[in-house]
């Protein structure tokens, strides 16, 4: 790479999505790129690699290391193109009229573009306080690279005043998201004859008991949901998108799975509904069974779990962002972003990025090009803000 390279913001959204990143394979290729690109411009950074090492996340800081930074973050992963019906070459930036069409273009290497676009503008602003990087893998996962990433940040970087989770929101300032979890259900039945049924116990029909009993607990919510909160649904959702069970029709089934996903809304967390599950499972559903047969249970495994996003009252970084965005309204969103987990260790957090959550993960995923040239603006006003 030569010495201080410069791009536009589309050029380097280029670069970007020319690498292919899908969460399947190891983005080090991305970060490498990303790395030489701040080393031309004397910016050092660090990597939190995964257990194995194949993956990486990346922090870095432009300016002092003072308190009262701002950090830009965004995840380098993208989902995969398998099976979509794409018109392009999903890992080439294709322009047509005004959209910009590739895998990431959207979510999230539009913001990831228009950050760096603007790092010879940081560096030779000469800022009072710092602007901070902070880009992970993963996130397509279950926002599995920024726990670490943001526990790293959390010890090593002097307290940022902000933090700006670039996922797309039209530029718009979101200050709440969903909490989530996702379980898979194990019910280990045990197996006769279906003309004994009555010895048995049938995994199949146990499972869809706890579907439900799953299905009406998010429907008790329907039911209570305050008609003000701003949330879409705005109440707490818990939903079973896959089961699997049994070997024969006159076979009582020994194994039944299914598996399910809980989203809270602000103000509840999806582990309350996860614990209120188990203790019915283990005060009411496991003894009847096992009074059948003792080897009988059902096993709970908590795939993943991603923290909400709280609406902060007063929160510097919705200040900041609406300053910068001209943007008043309210906006709260049902999908999950690894905004709660920058706020676990106590950042002060906001969604705001460019594109819209309509085109994320769809074929021919696009950006429109005045949302990157909107979001340019927007870095280069936090840069003016930053010299003060």
């Amino acid at each position: 790479m030569s010495d201080k390279p410069t791009y536009t913001a589309l050029e380097l959204l280029e670069k970007l999505v020319a690498f292919p990143s899908v969460s399947r394979v190891s983005n080090l290729p991305v970060i490498d790129f990303i790395e030489d690109y701040l080393n031309a411009y004397g910016v050092a950074s660090t990597r939190v690699y995964n257990e194995d090492g194949t993956k990486a996340s990346l922090y870095a800081t432009v300016g002092p290391q003072v308190p009262g930074g701002v950090v830009l973050s965004g995840h380098t992963d993208v989902v995969p193109v398998d099976g979509q019906d794409w018109t392009t070459d999903p890992f080439t930036v294709t322009r047509k009229g005004d959209r910009l069409y590739g895998r990431g273009t959207c979510d999230m290497k539009g913001f990831l573009a228009l950050g760096l676009a603007q790092l010879p503008a940081m560096v030779a602003a000469d800022l009072e306080r710092p602007i901070h990087f902070a880009f992970s893998y993963d996130e397509e996962l279950a926002c599995l690279g920024a726990w670490d990433l943001v526990a790293e940040m959390a010890k090593h970087v002097a307290m940022p005043a902000a933090v700006i989770v670039g996922e797309p929101t039209n530029m718009e300032v979101v200050t709440g998201h969903k909490g989530f979890m996702n379980l898979k259900t194990h019910v280990r039945g045990f197996e006769v004859h279906s003309s004994l049924s009555h010895t048995g116990v049938s995994a199949v029909m146990i499972a869809a008991r706890l579907v439900t009993y799953l299905s009406d607990m998010s429907e008790q919510n329907r039911q209570a949901a305050d008609p003000l909160n701003p949330f879409v649904p705005n109440w707490s959702t818990v939903h079973c998108g896959q089961i699997e069970g049994g070997t024969a029709h006159n076979i009582v089934a020994k194994d039944c799975w299914f598996v399910t996903d809980i989203r809270a809304i602000a103000g509840e967390t999806p582990r309350q509904y996860f614990e209120r599950y188990v203790a019915h499972i283990r005060d009411e559903v496991e003894p009847a069974m096992q009074a059948i047969h003792p080897d009988t249970g059902i096993d709970i495994e908590i795939l993943s779990e991603v923290p909400g996003l709280a609406p902060e009252n007063n929160g510097i970084a919705e200040e900041l962002a609406r300053s910068l965005t001209g943007d008043n309204g309210s906006h709260v969103v049902s999908y999950g972003t690894e905004a709660g987990q920058f706020q676990g260790v106590g950042f002060s957090v906001v969604v705001c990025g460019p594109g819209s959550i309509k085109q994320a993960h769809q074929p021919n995923e696009y950006l429109d090009i005045s949302e990157l040239e909107t979001g340019s603006h927007f870095v280069r006003d936090l840069i003016k803000r930053q010299s003060k």
